[in-house]
């Protein structure tokens, strides 16, 4: 199986944008204590600070403004509105660099409620990855029912999909079948690629595969197949 976990603190943010698992229909922040629960568990907010519905909405926009920018790095298009939502975060949370005694620095929050001061924790990952070429290793499977986040081992920084095996190989076996049915150009199958896919797809992705790849507590639906859903 495709290696997808990210080096140090980048494996948070690609865990934070998989907190919402399409294949699976799982939400780990589709309550307030979802959130809380996933937050303390990375140690981004104290045992006692209080999460309410607003704070859980906010994250699950950042979340998936997160996914929607990381897809960029695979050539997806930016949705309108994702690069606001991330910078309105930045700002509420007082995410800038600072400057220690020792002459180090840190890309880090200054403030904000708890709950945004973590989200700004997560940006402030972004950022550093940006510096260091591993946040454009971040990527999104394109396969409308995945959109997967995983990194991106490969030399040449040329990965696509999650898994080639599975999501690859089922979209390409359906636009294979849109083209035969259309009777476009290119319809017939050639080659033992086209063979393997053309007529019954690829089997869908083992959820235990999925699911042990999810740190934090999964529960509830989730509507839609390319947003999450507006709570």
């Amino acid at each position: 199986m495709k290696r997808q976990e990210a080096p140090g603190s980048m494996e948070m943010v690609r865990q934070f944008i998989n907190t919402w698992d399409l294949e699976l229909g799982r939400d780990a922040l589709d309550t307030p204590a979802g959130l809380r629960g996933w937050l303390l568990e990375q140690d981004l907010i104290a045992a006692g600070e209080p999460v309410d519905d607003g704070a859980r909405r906010r994250a699950v926009e950042v979340r998936e403004s997160l996914r929607a920018l990381a897809a960029t790095h695979s050539g997806q298009p930016m949705p309108p509105g994702a690069a606001r939502v991330l910078d309105d975060l930045a700002a509420d949370a007082v995410v800038r660099l600072r400057f220690r005694a020792d002459g180090s620095q840190e890309l880090a929050p200054l403030g904000g409620a708890p709950v945004y001061a973590a989200l700004g924790r997560l940006l402030a990952v972004v950022g550093r990855g940006a510096a260091d070429g591993s946040w454009q290793r971040l990527k999104v499977c394109p396969a409308e029912d995945c959109r997967w986040a995983f990194y991106d081992h490969s030399k040449n920084r040329s990965g696509l999909w999650c898994q080639m095996a599975e999501c690859g190989n089922r979209t390409k076996a359906r636009a294979y079948r849109s083209r035969r049915q259309s009777g476009a150009p290119g319809a017939r199958a050639t080659g033992p690629a086209a063979q393997g896919t053309a007529d019954a797809g690829t089997p869908a992705r083992p959820a235990v595969g999925r699911a042990a790849d999810v740190r934090g507590p999964v529960t509830g639906p989730v509507a839609g197949a390319g947003t999450a859903p507006d709570r």
